[in-house]
C-alpha cells in the first residue's frame, strides 16, 4: 500500500479555520506525529499533501490546508488555494473548534463542496475543553458532525469508520484501465519504445499500471520495443488480441499491425480511466475550425524535463499547424494548476494526467466545457493526425460510435 501511486490514492482534504487542529487531527487519524502543530495562528501556510496508510481505508493522500480565516494580501491568496485543493478532494472534512460560535467561513466553503458535489463529514475537535450539543451546529450548517479529541483521541475510531463508509461509493479505485477488455489468456503486446525521451533504467507510470492493470485480469503481456514489434506480431500473429503502443509511436506501427487486431494507446486509455473519453473525442471535431491567431493551451498534469522532439511543446505545435495550415499561439501549463481564466483559449489539448487523480481531471474537464471550450487528450490528437483514430477506438465500440455520429 505504500508505493500505491498518489493519482490512486482517495484525497482527503481537511478545512476549517486556523488554530481549530487541523494539523493535531492528522496525527491523531494516522497515529503518528506526521502534521507539525503549534499554537501559533497560520502554522499551515500552503496545501500540504500526506500519503499515508489508514486502516480500515486503505492508502490515502490527506490534504493538511491553510486556514480558511487567513487574513492579509497572503492570507488571501492561502485561503485561494485551500479552496483549489477542491478540485481534487474525494472527501471533504470540516473541522472546527468546539469554543466557536460564529461559522460565517465554514459555510461559505460547505456552500461550495456542496455544488461539488463532494461528500462532507463535520468534525468538532478539542471537546476534552468543551463539551457541546452538535445538534444546533448541525442545524446551522446542514451537515453531520462527528465530536472528537484530537488531543486524547476520543471519537477518532468513529471518525475514521464513517471516511471508510463514505470511500465505499467513491470510484477513486474502481475503474480499470483496460481489464474490462481482457479476458483470461488474452495476449496483450504493449509497445515501448526506449528513445532519448524515455527514463533511463525504468517504465513511466502508465506502462507500468497498464501491465499490472493485464495481469489482474489474467491476460498475457508481451512487452516490446517497436523495433521488435514486427517480430513479434510474426511469432505470434494469431493469438494477439489488443496492441497498445505510446502515443508518439502511432506513426511508426499502424502499418505493421493487422486489422483484426485492436490497436489503441496509453494515453487513449488513461483518457477514459482518468476522464471522460467521450468528450476528448468530440474535441477533435473542432480542430478545423481553428482560426488564424487562435489561442491553444497545451497542458500537462506534470512537471518534467523537455527533451528533444517534446509531444508537448514541439510535436503537437508542429502537428497542429500542420492539420490547419495555419498559424497558431500556443501557451503551455503544467503542474497541479491549470489557468483560472480559459476565456481566450478556442482548444485545449490535455496530456493522459497520469500523476493527478481523476477527481482532479474531471474538474479540469469540466472546467472548459463551463467555459464553452472544446478539450482533447493527447492520444486522441495523435491518432486523428496519423488517421487512425477510428481504429484506436475499435476497442471500446460504443465510444467509436460517438466518433462516427
Amino acid at each position: 500500500m505504500n508505493t500505491t501511486p498518489r493519482a490512486n490514492r482517495l484525497h482527503i482534504g481537511i478545512f476549517g479555520k486556523r488554530n481549530t487542529g487541523k494539523s493535531s487531527l492528522i496525527n491523531a487519524v494516522t497515529n503518528q506525529d506526521i502534521a507539525l502543530v503549534s499554537k501559533t495562528k497560520g502554522t499551515t501556510t500552503d496545501p500540504v499533501y500526506k500519503s499515508m496508510e489508514i486502516l480500515p481505508i486503505g492508502p490515502v493522500v490527506i490534504i493538511d490546508t491553510a486556514g480558511i480565516d487567513d487574513s492579509g494580501e497572503l492570507g488571501e491568496l492561502r485561503v485561494n488555494k485551500t479552496f483549489k485543493v477542491l478540485e481534487k478532494t474525494d472527501i471533504a472534512i470540516i473541522l472546527i473548534d468546539s469554543e466557536e460560535e460564529d461559522f460565517e467561513y465554514e459555510k461559505k466553503i460547505i456552500k461550495t463542496i456542496k455544488e461539488k458535489n463532494i461528500p462532507v463529514i463535520g468534525v468538532i475537535n478539542k471537546i476534552d475543553l468543551k463539551r457541546v450539543s452538535k445538534n444546533k451546529i448541525e442545524k446551522e450548517l446542514e451537515i453531520n458532525f462527528f465530536k472528537v479529541s484530537a488531543k486524547t483521541k476520543e471519537g477518532i475510531e468513529n471518525f475514521k469508520n464513517k471516511i471508510a463508509e463514505y470511500s465505499k461509493d467513491i470510484e477513486y479505485d474502481k475503474k480499470v484501465i483496460i481489464g474490462d477488455k481482457v479476458n483470461k489468456d488474452d495476449v496483450i503486446v504493449q509497445v515501448i519504445p526506449i528513445d532519448e525521451s524515455a527514463p533511463k533504467g525504468r517504465l513511466i507510470l502508465p506502462q507500468v499500471q497498464t501491465i499490472r492493470d493485464v495481469l489482474d485480469h489474467n491476460g498475457i503481456n508481451i512487452v516490446v520495443q517497436d523495433t521488435e514489434l514486427k517480430k513479434t506480431i510474426e511469432l505470434f500473429r494469431d493469438k494477439i488480441k489488443l496492441v497498445i503502443t505510446d502515443s508518439q509511436a502511432f506513426g511508426k506501427i499502424k502499418d505493421i499491425i493487422p486489422e483484426d487486431i485492436y490497436l489503441t494507446s496509453y494515453s487513449i486509455l488513461f483518457a477514459r480511466y482518468k476522464g471522460e473519453l467521450s468528450e476528448f473525442i468530440k474535441g477533435v471535431n473542432h480542430i478545423k475550425k481553428l482560426k488564424i491567431n487562435d489561442n491553444v493551451l497545451i497542458s500537462e498534469a506534470c512537471t518534467h524535463h523537455r527533451q528533444k522532439n517534446d509531444i508537448g511543446k514541439q510535436l503537437i505545435p508542429k502537428f497542429l499547424k500542420e492539420i490547419t495550415g495555419k498559424e497558431l499561439n500556443f501557451e503551455w501549463s503544467s503542474g497541479n494548476t491549470i489557468p483560472e481564466d480559459l476565456s481566450k483559449y478556442s482548444v485545449i489539448i490535455h496530456c493522459g494526467g497520469c500523476m493527478i487523480n481523476r477527481k482532479e481531471m474531471l474538474s479540469r474537464i469540466n472546467k472548459a466545457l463551463i467555459n464553452n471550450i472544446p478539450i482533447i487528450n493527447y492520444g486522441i490528437f495523435l491518432a486523428y493526425n496519423h488517421g487512425i483514430l477510428p481504429r484506436a477506438l475499435e476497442i471500446f465500440p460504443e465510444e467509436k460510435k460517438k466518433l462516427e455520429s
